[in-house]
């Protein structure tokens, strides 16, 4: 098969039932990793851009803007290459320096805050700083994934009909980490199309307050937030799930040693979630599992011993916490 560019290899990634990391369980892994740029963000990405550039909301020499941890920002910046647009990615200290080559690399301006918010971290003066932006120049349009309706039609209108067309019979529960809430909405507005009575789990960190819980310090990216997503409807959310950076740690490196597969800080999070979740459901129920991003970005973190050591003496005790 041939396509026209990388944009058109977004998607169509595999469902691989995890048996050997959950014997005797029927758990079906949607590996986004393995999208071309490396995570399920290239779905939203590509679907905004080019619907926009259909719509004519987007036209070749404009400019892009968007606050970022990675992985948007990386899928945004070839999304922009490809179409002729520029692309601004507004990071802060945290983002890790392999995102921050990739962003360059890949053709973004990278534009770093430093003044923390409110809250102790930069998540608002990141998008303060993409507004602004928007707001100085008529010729550049803020993203703003956290409201973007596009954002969950695009795992809809993808993810959850991938996952449709390969999985026959029933669908009891989905299980997804969440940032903006895209991912795990999109997908299950789909899926319980067919599926209605399927149960939806999110996967949050400790120390976001999406569902509500107290803010706290969050070592990995792009999993939690800081501010409550205006596209959230929590009330199609079954269950939370809040789950530490140990956990989270543990989860990817228990991944890649039983199934080979190497993900990124998220993953291992919807790993330990899975350890909690599964006891309380029936032996045959069969569990859809998402899992957004591949691990060489966390080779300096989760994946390196002594910042999973020192991660673990922080965070004895909290592992696992469900949130109301």
């Amino acid at each position: 098969m041939e396509f026209d560019s990388v944009l058109d290899c977004v998607g169509a990634t595999p469902l691989v039932r995890l048996r050997r990391c959950f014997p005797g369980r029927d758990v079906l892994a949607k590996l986004e990793m393995l999208n071309p740029c490396g995570s399920m963000k290239d779905r939203p990405a590509r679907y905004i851009v080019e619907q926009g550039l259909r719509e004519g909301t987007l036209v070749p020499g404009m400019r892009l803007v968007e606050s970022t941890s990675g992985n948007l920002g990386i899928a945004l910046a070839v999304a922009a290459r490809t179409h002729g647009l520029s692309f601004t990615a507004v990071v802060d200290p945290n983002t890790s320096t392999t995102n921050l080559r990739l962003l360059e690399l890949f053709g973004a301006d990278v534009d770093m805050v430093t003044e923390p918010d409110d809250a102790g971290g930069y998540l608002h003066t990141r998008v303060r700083r993409a507004q602004a932006h928007a707001q100085a120049d008529p010729g550049v349009v803020w993203i703003n994934q956290y409201a973007n309706q596009r954002n969950w039609r695009a795992y809809y209108e993808s993810v959850g009909a991938e996952i449709l067309s390969a999985v026959s019979g029933p669908i009891d529960c989905l299980v997804a980490p969440v940032s903006t809430t895209g991912s795990l909405q999109g997908t299950a507005r789909r899926l319980r199309e067919v599926h209605p009575a399927m149960l939806v789990v999110a996967v949050d960190a400790v120390g976001s307050v999406i569902f509500g819980a107290e803010p706290g310090t969050r070592r990995i990216p792009g999993f939690g937030a800081s501010r409550v997503p205006e596209i959230l409807n929590a009330a199609e959310v079954d269950e939370v799930l809040h789950v530490g950076d140990a956990a989270s740690t543990t989860g990817c490196r228990r991944l890649v040693r039983t199934e080979g597969v190497l993900g990124g800080g998220s993953s291992g999070a919807v790993i330990s979630a899975l350890d909690r979740l599964l006891p309380r459901l029936p032996e045959s129920a069969r569990v859809v599992a998402l899992l957004p991003d591949r691990g060489e970005r966390y080779l300096d973190t989760v994946y390196d011993d002594a910042w999973a050591e020192q991660v673990l003496r922080d965070d004895v005790g909290s592992d696992l916490a469900e949130a109301p």
